[in-house]
């Protein structure tokens, strides 16, 4: 219960006695299971980075045609010289 009151500290977190022993529980089962991990044999098990194979999604850069300044501040709530208007923030 300790380890509990520690981290509570460390984090700024005011627990109940309920809440303590709850996360200790919690806590003690996380504690079970790393230790069931650590005995498996990973010798023949090759190390990874990700879990799932990783690729390129990136597409091919393509020149083409933009779209039309009209078009595209045609939805603008307030535009000014074919740009959109913005409220200042900075004085």
């Amino acid at each position: 219960m300790m380890e509990i009151e520690y981290i509570a500290l460390l984090a700024r977190l005011r627990l109940t006695e309920e809440e303590k022993e709850l996360f200790s529980r919690q806590l003690g089962s996380i504690i079970d299971y790393i230790n069931k991990l650590n005995r498996l044999d990973t010798s023949d098990v090759e190390p990874t980075s990700h879990v799932l194979p990783i690729k390129n999604v990136f597409r091919e850069d393509r020149q083409g045609v933009s779209s039309e300044r009209d078009e595209i501040l045609r939805n603008a709530p307030s535009k000014k010289g074919g740009f959109y208007k913005v409220p200042k923030i900075i004085e």
